[in-house]
């Protein structure tokens, strides 16, 4: 459960409408009772329900149907229903739409890599980074995971992922000193370590990587790397460039792990809305 509390929810309503709706108000509307719909306009995963939801039940309006969270709808089908006043309900639209139209697309391209990936190989694990826009990480791990994507690193302080810039620091031979360090520090944690080169990756498999990340290897490329590491307990992600386009070829190639933080940036789903007295 990915958790958006009530202080989180109220912030977007103020920074929208910090003294209320003054097209209503202004109109003497905000009385009457009126009810709201969402509906998907085109095929889609559903996210942000829950959120949206909670943002008119904080306003006083009762959600008479809400889908959940990873389901998917089809054109005209109803994600969303709420009954209220007027002005909670005005108040209310645009941030909630907002809110399930970006959540959405994020879920539906995370989806779709998975489709892809699953349609060649059942077992690869598609996981999305930590590169989720600045400010929206836990909504954006809720999107993909909705979507059937994993969550590659929620964030620096839980994961444990060795960077060439770490490498850095260190002497040529130091790889596995840092790997066995890693290993005495966390030791509950995988050990993964990101490459850049063919002979990058056996070295840190042989240094005990519990997972070599490729990164920006072309699919022909990991599966040389996944040929030279038979026998090998080290696992093989690739990461860098992966998208919905071209996931089923790294899965060929024989990835385990694809990593990607393409659906972050996806097009946001298109949400119909109807706003109408009760």
């Amino acid at each position: 459960m990915f958790l958006i509390d009530d202080r989180e929810l109220l912030a977007m309503l103020r920074e929208d409408a910090p003294y209320g709706d003054l097209t209503t108000r202004s109109l003497g509307l905000g009385r009457a009772e009126g009810h709201i719909v969402f509906s998907a306009r085109d095929p889609m995963v559903a996210c942000g329900v829950e959120e949206a939801s909670r943002l008119f039940t904080l306003l006083g309006c009762a959600v008479e149907h809400a889908c959940r969270s990873g389901e998917a709808r089809q054109p005209g089908e109803v994600i969303l229903a709420a009954r209220g006043s007027a002005e909670a309900l005005f108040t209310t639209w645009k941030v909630a739409q907002t809110l399930v139209e970006w959540a959405s697309g994020v879920a539906t391209a995370a989806n779709r890599v998975v489709l892809a990936v699953r349609a060649v190989q059942a077992e690869v694990v598609v996981a999305c980074t930590r590169k989720a826009i600045p400010g929206t990480r836990a909504l954006s791990l809720k999107a993909i995971t909705a979507g059937g994507a994993v969550v590659h690193r929620s964030g620096l302080s839980d994961t444990v992922l060795l960077f060439p810039e770490h490498r850095s620091f260190e002497a040529a031979d130091g790889l596995r000193r840092q790997i066995e360090a890693l290993r005495t520090a966390c030791p509950e944690r995988a050990v993964v370590v990101e490459v850049t080169s063919h002979d990058e990756a056996l070295r840190a498999a042989e240094s005990g990587a519990s997972v070599v990340q490729l990164e920006k290897f072309a699919p022909d490329q990991v599966a040389a790397v996944i040929e030279a590491l038979a026998g090998s307990p080290a696992k093989v992600a690739a990461a860098g460039g992966i998208n919905a386009t071209n996931a089923a070829d790294y899965a060929r190639a024989g990835a385990a792990i694809l990593v990607t933080s393409a659906p972050y940036h996806a097009k946001p789903a298109d949400v119909a809305v109807t706003l109408e007295p009760a």
